[in-house]
């Protein structure tokens, strides 16, 4: 047995092969829309059950669409930020099945880059 020199997350060449188990499924959307208040955001439940954020300004907007978006191959979720004059804007889609608290993480991290203009 090999052992590779010590990094963050791997100590053994065994233990870099070990089998994990890693979760599947939407889990619960919650965890995502929890993150977003009346105060800056607008919260809007259409016909079709899909859930629609956006900020107050516009910039940041986010999809939840449980039985895939139309017009798309199953995209299951949607973050966008528009762009500014210097910069262009994003765009990040899942399809419907990653776990939400992943997505909520994603989301968290782009809410955590804004800043009040």
């Amino acid at each position: 047995m090999a052992v590779v020199p010590f990094s963050p997350g791997f100590s053994t060449t065994i233990e870099a092969l070990r089998l994990r188990e890693w979760q599947l499924g939407p889990g619960q959307p919650t965890l995502l829309t929890d993150q977003f208040c009346a105060d800056g955001f607008h919260l809007i439940v259409d016909d079709r059950a899909d859930v629609h954020i956006s900020s107050k300004g516009g910039r940041f907007c986010i999809g939840w669409f449980p039985n895939g978006r139309p017009g798309t191959n199953s995209e299951g979720w949607t973050i966008a930020v528009t762009g500014a004059i210097k910069a262009p804007g994003y765009r990040i889609s899942f399809d419907t099945e990653p776990p939400s608290d992943i997505v909520s993480a994603a989301v968290a991290r782009v809410l955590e880059t804004s800043r009040r203009v």
